[in-house]
């Protein structure tokens, strides 16, 4: 059975700040910050409709439970 919030989480997000903030969600619950996480500066500044998120850099441990978290999810990389 489908809840309220996984049904949410499924459709397109309205606006890249809500895009960016579900990514940040979906990390943290498996235990992953990117702290550069934002929305791009350049395509974001304008409200460009298809704004670039930018996931900014992160250390090889924090790549490696990234990669981790995909596998598990069956996500595959």
């Amino acid at each position: 059975m489908e809840t309220k919030e996984s049904a949410a989480d499924e459709r397109p997000a309205r606006s890249a700040e809500e895009a960016v903030e579900r990514l940040r969600a979906a990390l943290h619950d498996v235990g992953i910050v990117l702290p550069s996480l934002r929305i791009d500066p350049v395509t974001g500044a304008h409200g460009h409709p298809y704004a670039l998120v930018d996931l900014g850099r992160c250390n090889l441990g924090v790549a490696s439970r990234l990669a981790a978290a995909l596998r598990r999810s069956g996500g595959g990389v």
